[in-house]
């Protein structure tokens, strides 16, 4: 037997050996984590339809005529969204806008509108979000999810009226595809120490079509699509809607307002 012949059969030999002794590599983190999927919301029909006029002291964010409060997340420039009939319709290839003035606690009216047409299933049917406070670009922020839930199946703590990854809603008082919804919101925002740790917790109640689904509830951080939610230290920061990349078809809004609290 040749010294090269020997040498080629230790190799072959070892080789399931030292595979075994490789590490092996760890599970990388996945959306499905943290999905929750039970208990289920409670579906309730919530009562006629309220549009409230704005206060005299509401800062106007739309009245049905232009998007002069509004710039787009990317590059600050004037939102581009649709502006049609006193309604505006997310236009997906300009992207997420956000407020030009920032806030930190306040009370805030939004309507929506899933249209009556409306395709796809689970979060691919008619997503869009609401971030309560946006101290980043892109997707970051605190969102509370706006999609339709009405006979849409999805993860509870990403179905309509959740605050994304974190808090299902109390009930389902979701309207049907077609037919205007509101949210009203009270939010308060995070505090920090100089150091950057949480002071006090971001926390928010919400309504949504006149029904209370979030009970002065206690954010453990920004939204997270992968992994746990965490907190970066912020001042005031815009708000923000979402131009979710779903291929359904887009949805609308209107009678924007806001009240800025102590």
């Amino acid at each position: 037997m040749t010294k090269r012949f020997i040498k080629l059969f230790l190799l072959i030999t070892l080789l399931p050996l030292l595979a075994a002794d490789e590490p092996k590599p760890l599970n990388k983190p996945k959306p499905e984590d943290t999905e929750q999927w039970e208990p289920v919301p409670k579906v309730i029909t919530p009562g006629q339809p309220v549009s409230p006029a704005p206060p005299s002291d509401a800062i106007i964010l739309f009245d049905g005529q232009n998007l002069d409060e509004w710039v787009t997340v990317k590059d600050k420039s004037p939102a581009k969204w649709n502006v049609h009939d006193g309604v505006f319709t997310v236009h997906k290839p300009s992207g997420n806008i956000e407020t030009k003035k920032s806030f930190t606690n306040y009370q805030l009216h939004l309507e929506y509108l899933i249209p009556e047409n409306i395709t796809g299933k689970g979060q691919g049917r008619g997503n869009s979000g609401l971030f309560l406070a946006s101290p980043g670009g892109g997707d970051a922020g605190y969102e509370l999810q706006i999609m339709d839930s009405c006979n849409n199946p999805t993860y509870v703590n990403g179905q309509a009226a959740s605050i994304y990854k974190q808090s299902p809603p109390l009930v389902n008082a979701c309207r049907k595809p077609g037919e205007w919804q509101s949210y009203d919101v009270l939010w308060t925002a995070p505090t920090f120490n100089d150091d950057g740790t949480v002071k006090t917790p971001a926390r928010v109640t919400v309504f949504h079509n006149e029904v209370l689904v979030q009970n002065d509830y206690h954010l453990t951080g920004e939204t997270a699509y992968i992994g746990k939610p965490k907190y970066k230290k912020h001042g005031p920061t815009p708000i923000k809607l979402q131009a979710h990349g779903d291929p359904s078809p887009a949805i609308s809004f209107r009678n924007i307002w806001i009240r800025e609290l102590p």
